[in-house]
């Protein structure tokens, strides 16, 4: 989820790490009260930052996890969801999409956009 959109959705992101510490993910970082903030990442010439919403990690392999909710700036979640994958692609970690209920569509869609069809969805 964008930055602009963290507060509103603050209840999801808190059941989206209850969700990934019950199945065995560790070092969980994430961008919510009582956890380590992920790193972030500058674009060069401009001041976008990007931040994953969770960074976990599971049997040695590091996984970004981004939140897909509905969102005003459908364009900058597109532009976050590639950068973020192409990193996990270079570093050999994985780039995983929670979604919610009522969010499954625009999902889809988005993904559809930006060519990322092979991505499975973890659905809360």
């Amino acid at each position: 989820m964008i930055q602009a959109d963290k507060e509103k959705y603050q209840d999801i992101l808190e059941s989206s790490v209850e969700y990934l510490e019950q199945r065995g993910y560790e070092n969980i970082k994430a961008d919510t009260e009582g956890y380590e903030t992920p790193k972030s990442f500058i674009k060069k010439g401009s001041e976008i930052t990007v931040t994953p919403d969770i960074v976990a990690e599971k049997e040695g392999r590091k996984y970004y996890f981004d939140i897909s909710l509905k969102s005003v700036k459908p364009k900058l979640l597109k532009s976050k969801w590639l950068f973020l994958n192409t990193l996990s692609a270079l570093k050999s970690h994985r780039f995983r999409l929670i979604t919610t209920r009522g969010h499954f569509k625009f999902t889809n869609e988005m993904l559809d956009d930006i060519n990322l069809n092979d991505k499975k969805l973890i659905k809360i």
